[in-house]
């Protein structure tokens, strides 16, 4: 009897101190190839004189290599606590990417409940990211730089990341998912400077898939290196580098609006995104609003299980400001990019990926407008291709 009374003690106090489920995960994706420039940026005594680039490269592919860490603690009740720390990794170098950040892709921790949606907290992607890139041909074909829009202008590659941040998602119900994101900001001195909120949705009905989602930041040019959605990494740089946009810098919001769906029919998906960029209320240039609106369709044919390929064209425009008589950012972008992905196993594939850019116009610092995909560099005139063989693989 006293056996009994002794067993039943022990594993009373052990149910009550042993550790709840706990999984943590080490997770990447390297991808690895040779990419071709047609017309990379090449500065010459203070000229941009262009020139053919050939690299060895593992940033700018379908998916820039990291790796990283996820994990889950069942806290009971459907709940969970939650984190993930992901950073970028330059394969050639070993250097990180993200402007140096180590983990600068995500790193954020959270709490997550079936019923009740997940919370989370750290630096996190935009709410456009989350719901809409799922619709453009990044998300359901593929290629972070091929199939971006002209220097990212929307951030549908989500090159930036938000900062001191505090996102809801939603659960899904039947089919609608939605959430909100505000960001604290973080500029010393300035208790709202950088702030911003963000917020989307998503449905998902048998064929059809829908995003919307809508982004607003205050102040994205921070004076310090991470405290502006422009400057979001350790090393400060800003991001608005290309003459397309390099001359809103001190615009004092920036605001994007995007919508698009997806269809499939059979072996085929088709798409359609628009988005709506504006730099609001800039400085340097009076006071003026820039406006960029933003039209892209796409199509995904699945041959077979392991292979598939991708056609999407994109148009960018651009009304301009008038400025003492002159009008900036008059611009105008064509592109096309086309992808062809063979998996070798479910971890492995090869793929071969390409677009070409035209630009027409005035840039926003009155130049002629270059041709600039994926942020990868302004030509050193209106046209510039791009062309990528790789090898990806997944752990």
């Amino acid at each position: 009897m006293k056996k009994l009374i002794l067993v039943a003690t022990v594993s009373s106090v052990w149910s009550m101190t042993a550790p709840a489920q706990t999984s943590v995960t080490l997770y990447g994706i390297l991808d690895e190839g040779f990419q071709f420039n047609t017309n990379a940026k090449h500065v010459v005594n203070g000229v941009n004189v262009g020139g053919r680039q050939l690299t060895v490269d593992s940033i700018n592919g379908l998916n820039g290599s990291r790796w990283g860490f996820r994990g889950a603690e069942d806290l009971g009740g459907g709940t969970k606590a939650i984190f993930d720390v992901q950073g970028g990794i330059n394969l050639n170098t070993g250097a990180f990417a993200q402007g140096g950040t180590p983990f600068g892709r995500t790193t954020y921790v959270g709490l997550s409940n079936k019923t009740y949606g997940t919370v989370t907290l750290g630096r996190q992607y935009d709410l456009v990211v989350a719901y809409v890139q799922p619709v453009t041909s990044t998300g359901y074909i593929g290629g972070s730089t091929t199939f971006g829009h002209p220097v990212d202008l929307d951030n549908l590659v989500n090159s930036l990341r938000v900062n001191n941040s505090i996102k809801y998602a939603s659960p899904d119900f039947g089919g609608l998912s939605f959430g909100a994101e505000a960001s604290l900001g973080g500029q010393p001195g300035n208790f709202s400077g950088s702030s911003g909120y963000s917020f989307g949705a998503s449905y998902v009905h048998g064929p059809v898939t829908l995003g919307a989602g809508f982004n607003f930041f205050k102040n994205p040019t921070g004076p310090t290196a991470g405290t502006g959605l422009f400057t979001n990494n350790v090393n400060g740089a800003n991001s608005l580098s290309g003459v397309m946009n390099s001359n809103y810098v001190t615009a004092s919001s920036y605001q994007v609006a995007a919508v698009g769906g997806t269809y499939a029919i059979g072996p085929a998906l088709v798409g359609l995104t628009y988005s709506n960029t504006q730099y609001g209320n800039v400085a340097s240039l009076g006071g003026v609003s820039a406006k960029f609106n933003d039209v892209e369709t796409g199509v995904r044919w699945q041959f077979s299980p392991s292979f598939f390929t991708g056609l999407a064209y994109n148009y960018t425009t651009s009304t301009g400001v008038e400025m003492h008589g002159v009008t900036l950012g008059n611009q105008h972008y064509h592109q096309v990019s086309f992808l062809a992905d063979y998996f070798i196993s479910k971890r492995t594939d090869m793929y071969f990926t390409a677009a070409v850019q035209h630009a027409t116009g005035v840039s926003s610092t009155g130049s002629a407008a270059a041709a600039n995909i994926g942020g990868l560099g302004d030509s050193s005139n209106s046209r510039q291709a791009v062309m990528r063989v790789a090898l990806r693989h997944k752990f």
